[in-house]
């Protein structure tokens, strides 16, 4: 779990200032900020595999954050976060291709349950992207692959994967 990347979103400073020590202290990657505006800043210098984002923030709310997460970086797994008064936005934002909400105030192992799910689903989400265009060429062609492991590994996945799964 110490590989992957956090990045917490949430204008509420003190909120936000306990959660990344918590995640911290169970050996996280975390990173926080305040507004949207500024983790779309960072996410463009350094890619992280899950937001953890608060959905009502001044400036830039947490939907329209969402969508230019997804727009520009389809791999990365959005969790929100959002109050009782607030539950159709997160609607919206699973809609929209978050991974899960959560209701705030957070349940700590909830919210690490939900953060290890999504690390995973953006771990294999990577994973397949960086796959797909080079089994997609190897369907219906001849290819020489080399007998190192990564080798074999791809040319057995090229067939043991069906090819309908990549067009």
């Amino acid at each position: 779990m110490g590989a992957s990347k956090i990045l917490l979103v949430d204008d509420e400073a003190d909120f936000l200032e306990t959660l990344v020590r918590r995640l911290e202290k169970r050996n996280m990657n975390v990173t926080g900020v305040q507004s949207g505006e500024e983790a779309l800043k960072l996410l463009d210098q350094h890619p992280v595999d899950v937001v953890v984002l608060d959905v009502k923030m001044p400036g830039m709310e947490g939907i329209q954050v969402l969508r230019e997460i997804k727009r520009r970086q389809p791999t990365v797994e959005v969790i929100m976060l959002t109050g009782h008064a607030n539950v159709e936005a997160a609607f919206q934002g699973m809609e929209l291709g978050a991974f899960d909400y959560l209701i705030k105030p957070v349940n700590i192992e909830e919210l690490l349950k939900k953060i290890r799910d999504a690390c995973e689903l953006s771990g294999f989400r990577k994973f397949e992207k960086i796959q797909k265009p080079i089994l997609h060429s190897c369907n219906n062609q001849q290819v020489s692959l080399g007998t190192s492991p990564p080798s074999l590994f791809l040319r057995l996945d090229a067939f043991l994967l069906p090819p309908f799964r990549y067009q």
